[in-house]
């Protein structure tokens, strides 16, 4: 397959979603992994780190601020970026000068990982508020100006026109796509998603309608193959990367990838993104699976994977019945030293359960 054609938009995942968190390890292998993949970033985000999210205000224990420090220094040791994702809990809910100074610290503690991208995230928080973006810019503003990131990429409660964005945080304030447009620095990117939370594909002009809305080209924030939320999570999402990510290069500031709680399956479809941006025209999303399947995972358990994805990833964990499931344990279990055909087994075992604190899909 032709992979030389080279791209300018920076690639890289946003570890970003509910449920089971990765291993350290498993982390820290994904440093030589993303650089043999030719990804430039990593962003530490879960949503079951509670010293980002509902605890934003407290650092971390100094053990698991050591862990992020060494992590930091295996990705850079890599040549990959490092970033983290800070989710100031509803901060503009009490924008009072404690909640201000919370923030100054928190951003200062921040910068003892020497981040090269921070993200001020406030995704999945209640968003019916008058005056929310100007609020959310000012925030925004004053921790890009304490941080030492070099990158700050910013999430709005509102960042795609899936309708359950609305129906679940609230009715968004009028003009407030505009707003970020007329408002926040330019030199600040903004996440998006697409046309829905989990949008399959995406075309050029929907990606240049929210350029025009926003007032800048959006840094993608893919959600496949993530299987975090209700329905997916009853899936393993293996295959390559849809056809029209073929054609994205050019038209985003970036492209973050939020990947499934299974690191080492996750590995399999980002391996083919980047064929995406490489191949262009020539990307076909079947060969590329059936390559960067053999590649990652050898031969004969590729050729498993490529007769189960149908089990796998479209009817599900919930769909197959006990019989079902103890014929693909047994199956998987010849390779029981192959953590990709572990990850499968757990799966099947019920070790990946829903979290309910996923309330969009």
């Amino acid at each position: 397959m032709q992979t030389n054609k080279k791209h300018t938009t920076p690639l890289g995942i946003i570890e970003g979603f509910f449920g089971r968190e990765w291993h350290w390890e498993d982390r820290k292998n994904y440093a030589e992994f993303l650089a043999q993949h030719h990804y430039q970033f990593y962003i530490y985000a879960p949503k079951s780190d509670k010293h980002l999210r509902m605890q934003w205000q407290q650092d971390w224990p100094v053990e698991s601020k050591e862990k992020l420090i060494a992590l930091r220094n295996t990705y850079g040791d890599a040549g990959i970026k490092f970033g983290v994702g800070l989710s100031p809990h509803e901060i503009y809910l009490d924008n009072a000068r404690d909640q201000r100074q919370h923030l100054k610290r928190r951003i200062q503690q921040l910068n003892d990982l020497q981040p090269d991208i921070l993200c001020i995230l406030f995704d999945d928080m209640r968003g019916d508020i008058p005056g929310l973006a100007e609020i959310q810019i000012d925030i925004a503003h004053e921790a890009a100006a304490l941080s030492s990131a070099k990158r700050i990429i910013f999430c709005p409660t509102y960042y795609s026109f899936d309708p359950v964005l609305e129906k679940v945080f609230g009715k968004m304030p009028t003009d407030y796509w505009q707003t970020f447009a007329r408002q926040l620095d330019s030199n600040i990117d903004m996440f998006w998603t697409g046309e829905k939370v989990c949008s399959p594909s995406y075309t050029r002009e929907h990606l240049l309608q929210v350029e025009e809305l926003i007032g800048r080209k959006p840094f993608l924030w893919d959600n496949y193959p993530v299987n975090d939320g209700a329905v997916k999570s009853n899936l393993l999402q293996l295959r390559a990367f849809d056809q029209s990510h073929s054609q994205l290069d050019g038209k985003l500031s970036g492209h973050a990838v939020n990947p499934m709680n299974q690191a080492w399956l996750s590995k399999i479809p980002l391996a083919s993104l980047p064929l995406a941006y490489q191949q262009a025209q020539n990307y076909c999303a079947q060969n590329a699976f059936h390559v960067v399947c053999e590649q990652l995972c050898g031969v004969e358990l590729a050729q498993l994977l490529t007769q189960d994805v149908p089990a796998l990833q479209e009817r599900g964990l919930k769909n197959l019945d006990q019989h079902e499931r103890l014929i693909l344990r047994e199956r998987y279990s010849q390779f029981l030293r192959n953590p990709f055909a572990q990850e499968i087994i757990d799966w099947l075992d019920g070790v990946y359960t829903f979290d309910p604190a996923c309330l969009t899909e």
